[in-house]
């Protein structure tokens, strides 16, 4: 017995299986830039969080993957398993769970961005209300495309009301500043054309009712999550520090540079969270008033014709992760969570 152990002892250890990762991020940079801003997911990339917390795991490689088509190209790589986590908006994850993708919310990521109405030079539309019978462009499929809608409805209006384009950041940056279209909903690259005098903002959800802003987080392969709860973990645990040094005030300066990754310009970036708190737009934490914001969106996603059946989120989120990176960094307290009415909890 003792020579079988000796011999036992004297092989080589078991290499783990080798293993890569596969992140996907629902937008791109300026110039297709494979980095993007404005989240902590954002954070999480540029700042190469993922990569620091596998840097000792030889086996194990991160790939991140970002797509110019949105939200939909992510729910395309979930559905040919190419994918295992993702950074995605509302509308295209509820979207994909009411067309069977078996995948779970774990965190907050981009939760509560503003969305922006930008019109052409000499338009004469001064307020939503004007954008009837007016060309007006978003990239359908996407949180914005829902948002918009709420917007419009919120106005008397619908989408039959207006002359829709569908357009991505990049199109409808070109077609607003030919005046090929009247309106645009979007968010940085409006802001950058207004500042550039080729457009003009006249409306943004910052500052209004937050139910009417956009969400978005951190939607990960639920054959992975079962697969590899450890590695699941640790990649939250990554993304939980994102997005804790991206709600530090102090870090504010050194945040817009590191997004200027992306090629959105600081200025640009500044404006962008002018007025809001860090921890308010960076929070990862799957609240009241996310969870009944992604509730309502599902049944309005229905209701607009943009799903063709309805879509429930019970079972979907799933916190856990999330709960055991705050207890671990003694985040429990450290981001303040909202009620589904869009008030901070316990005021």
């Amino acid at each position: 017995m003792a020579v079988f152990t000796a011999s036992v002892l004297a092989l080589p250890a078991i290499a783990a299986e080798p293993l890569t990762i596969h992140v996907g991020y629902a937008a791109i940079g300026l110039d297709s830039r494979p980095y993007s801003e404005g989240t902590s997911a954002a954070t999480a990339r540029a700042g190469e969080y993922l990569e620091k917390e596998f840097a000792n795991d030889p086996n194990i490689k991160i790939e991140w993957f970002f797509f110019k088509g949105a939200g939909p190209a992510v729910n395309e790589g979930f559905a040919n398993d190419q994918l295992d986590f993702a950074y995605q908006g509302d509308l295209p994850s509820l979207i994909g769970r009411a067309n069977g993708l078996k995948t779970k919310y774990l965190l907050a990521s981009g939760a509560r961005k503003p969305l922006y109405l930008a019109v052409a030079k000499d338009s004469g539309i001064n307020s939503v209300t004007d954008l009837k019978g007016k060309k007006v462009a978003y990239q359908r499929g996407t949180n914005g495309h829902l948002a918009a809608i709420k917007i419009l409805e919120a106005n008397g209006l619908t989408e039959k009301d207006l002359q829709v384009t569908n357009l991505d950041s990049a199109g409808t940056v070109a077609a607003l500043t030919s005046q090929d279209i009247d309106a645009a909903f979007g968010d940085t690259a409006l802001i950058n054309l207004a500042a550039q005098g080729n457009a003009k903002v006249i409306y943004t959800t910052k500052g209004d009712d937050p139910r009417f802003g956009r969400n978005a987080g951190i939607v990960a392969r639920e054959a992975f999550i079962n697969e590899h709860p450890e590695i699941t973990q640790r990649v939250v645990d990554a993304f939980v520090k994102a997005a804790q040094w991206s709600s530090d005030e102090p870090n504010r300066a050194a945040l817009f540079e590191l997004w200027h990754k992306s090629g959105t310009a600081i200025p640009i970036l500044e404006d962008y969270f002018s007025n809001d708190k860090l921890a308010y737009r960076n929070s990862p934490l799957i609240d009241d008033l996310l969870v009944s914001q992604y509730q309502k969106q599902g049944i309005k996603a229905k209701e607009f014709g943009l799903i063709r059946r309805d879509v429930s989120t019970d079972g979907w989120f799933e916190p856990k992760y999330l709960k055991t990176s705050l207890d671990k960094f003694g985040l429990q307290n450290f981001w303040q969570a909202y009620g589904s009415n869009g008030k901070p909890l316990g005021s």
